[in-house]
């Protein structure tokens, strides 16, 4: 069974992976690159409630990760 760091590293593996092919499908875009920049110089407060979902929905991934750990952990057999 895969330890918590081990899933949660798996999972930012996935996050970057997701990012860089958005990034590759769209670095040739100047409106993604400029929007990219803002972001970049921005607090996660004072984002757009839009761009504060696209964060959620990986901070609900972290989440379910560690919940089911916590399951798969708490309801595992006991070897004596």
């Amino acid at each position: 069974m895969e330890n918590i760091r081990e899933k949660l590293a798996k999972l930012e593996h996935q996050q970057w992976q997701h990012w860089m092919k958005y990034m590759i499908d769209n670095i040739s875009n100047g409106e993604s690159v400029e929007r990219w920049r803002r972001q970049m110089k921005t607090d996660y407060k004072e984002l757009t409630e839009k761009e504060k979902d696209s964060d959620r929905v990986w901070a609900d991934k972290v989440l379910l990760t560690i919940n089911k750990h916590n399951w798969e952990t708490a309801f595992k057999p006991k070897t004596n």
